[in-house]
């Protein structure tokens, strides 16, 4: 421990340094769905918390890093699928080492010695107690408890945060101090129809009129994974208490005719926390995966609180990242999502991206409106991360007619629209253009005020995720339930990747890795869906119709297998 004395002495030089506000474009530090904590209550010398240092990249050589992502991601070019390894990605836009260093030592300067660097030098994890926090950040924390979990608390900074203008010139952000996390709960309906199809009752009564895994292969066309090829890999992300338990996969398995099981699990995992039903979210993203691309390994990716950086610096610090990864978990941009932390994380997925590994993100549950809400006199919200242009977004659809394998159309709460973060990417310009040209010409934009046309738009494609045939899914210790929500079109796209991945790598060729610039390259490879509007499932207010070609309801449409399996074969 470090005398009281000097502490203070350091403490007193660190304050009278200039102070530079960090994110200043946030100025809520507050939010509906969590509860301020009275501090009579709250131990900040005992209590420890977790945060991420992440340290600025050089702009010139993030543009320089982003061409030769897009060179060897794009399927024309001969330099497709020469992925990076770690070396040359810190090589080519890792902070220097001078850098770290000076963030490190202002954090020793306090007695903060629990830090750990990545394997590419841009995020340092420091733990320490909240009193301590408050000095190194020069700012106040609170405990917060969430509205609907009574039994999660965390603690966030009720104002603004500053650092030295000095550790401000290397420092972007400092994340998991800031953000609320939304506790995600799934849509859920109890209670199967007494007549279905054959696929629809594939899982047994419990699950009749469900969509299942016969329905997902007949619809889509996937083959079963004989074997899995070496080197081969994908993975779920779960927070906020999203565990799994053996007793559900088994149930699910024997129901359903297939196999599920997890290869590895990191951040833990608690079976007892699903006997009681709370494993619902985690329960679909693993089943359906899995039901579609085992024997590939499958790896759960836990993380209590809801930490971008946390999940991705996990991923990316792997001695063998998993090639394929889905994410079923978002806020809005506006929701505390400053500038720089969008396009830090932008940063982080392209890394990825550029080392051959897949990140798809679900692009939400409430349309064009988000998670903030319909307003008649406001804007669309659009999602983060499913408006960044280097992950994947995959939106929901729903059969035209109920329990009958077919045409799809938009599912109206599926998200979806343009961002106001990030532009319209080149790879993405044609098909955007085309989508507004044919939308004017029908009448059916919604006020151009109400949205970015400049922005990203997202889903990139989609897959069956809506309240019209939910997912069949074990929980609660072997009880079937319908789920819906991109949440099941997320880790279902992820399965069929990771099988196309599986016969490229068995053929001696590299993974898919970033995968839009090939998505959007093979329009041919999706059933086109052009019917159904999302407007978040108000009526009365607009939203963006699914039309011919890519919209920013369905995106490409949903996958047909043997044209991508064909397309990918093909680079």
């Amino acid at each position: 421990m470090i005398q009281a004395a000097l502490f203070a002495a350091l403490f007193a030089a660190s304050a009278s340094a200039e102070l530079v506000r960090m994110e200043p474009s946030v100025n809520t530090f507050s939010s509906s769905k969590w509860l301020q904590e009275s501090n009579k209550n709250q131990r900040k010398l005992e209590e420890k918390i977790s945060m991420m240092f992440v340290l600025k990249h050089d702009k010139l050589a993030i543009k320089e890093f982003e061409k030769k992502l897009l060179d060897i991601s794009t399927p024309r070019s001969p330099n497709y699928g020469k992925w990076m390894t770690k070396e040359q990605v810190v090589e080519a836009i890792s902070p220097k080492a001078e850098a770290v260093d000076t963030v490190l030592q202002y954090l020793h300067n306090f007695g903060v010695n629990a830090t750990k660097v990545n394997k590419y030098n841009d995020i340092i994890k420091v733990t320490m107690n909240v009193e301590l926090a408050e000095k190194v950040l020069s700012t106040e924390f609170s405990k917060f408890r969430s509205v609907s979990e009574r039994n999660v608390a965390i603690y966030r900074i009720t104002k603004p945060y500053f650092l030295p203008e000095e550790i401000a010139s290397h420092v972007s952000i400092v994340d998991d101090i800031m953000r609320f996390p939304t506790l995600k709960t799934p849509i859920m309906t109890y209670g199967a129809e007494d007549t279905a199809g054959s696929e629809f009752a594939a899982c047994g009564a419990d699950c009749n009129g469900f969509t299942t895994p016969a329905v997902l292969q007949s619809r889509y066309g996937f083959p079963t994974v004989s074997s899995a090829t070496s080197g081969n890999s994908m993975s779920v992300a779960e927070f906020q208490f999203q565990y799994y338990d053996q007793k559900d996969l088994t149930a699910f398995s024997n129901a359903c005719d297939v196999t599920v099981s997890v290869e590895d699990v990191q951040g833990g995992n608690n079976e007892k926390l699903c006997e009681r039903g709370g494993c619902v979210e985690s329960l679909l993203d693993i089943e359906y995966i899995d039901a579609i691309a085992h024997p590939i390994p499958l790896e759960v990716i836990y993380s209590g609180d809801y930490s971008l950086f946390d999940w991705v610096n996990t991923v990316m610090d792997s001695d063998s990242p998993p090639l394929v990864n889905s994410v079923s978990y978002g806020n809005d941009e506006i929701q505390q999502t400053s500038n720089e932390y969008m396009e830090e994380c932008n940063t982080q997925f392209m890394k990825a991206g550029a080392m051959g590994i897949s990140i798809l993100f679900a692009s939400g549950d409430q349309g064009v409106w988000g998670r903030t809400g319909a307003s008649k006199t406001g804007t669309y919200n659009p999602d983060f991360p499913a408006g960044s242009p280097y992950i994947t977004a995959v939106g929901g659809t729903n059969f035209q007619t109920k329990s009958e394998i077919g045409t799809e159309s938009a599912w109206d709460c599926g998200g979806g629209g343009f961002s106001n973060e990030f532009d319209t990417p080149s790879w993405q310009a044609d098909a955007v253009s085309a989508y507004f040209a044919t939308a004017s010409a029908a009448g059916v934009l919604p006020d151009a005020k109400l949205y970015n046309a400049g922005g990203r738009g997202y889903p990139d494609l989609a897959a069956l995720g809506g309240q019209t045939n939910p997912y069949c899914v074990s929980h609660a210790g072997g009880s079937f339930s319908g789920v819906a929500g991109t949440s099941a079109s997320c880790p279902v796209v992820a399965g069929i990747f990771a099988s196309i991945n599986n016969e490229r790598l068995a053929a001696g060729k590299p993974s898919l890795g970033w995968l839009n610039p090939f998505i959007y390259a093979n329009p041919q490879c999706f059933n086109d869906v052009n019917d159904g509007t999302m407007n978040n499932c108000y009526k009365g207010y607009s939203g963006f119709a699914a039309l011919n070609g890519w919209d920013p309801a369905t995106g490409m449409g949903t996958p047909i297998y043997s044209c991508l399996s064909a397309a990918a074969a093909a680079i």
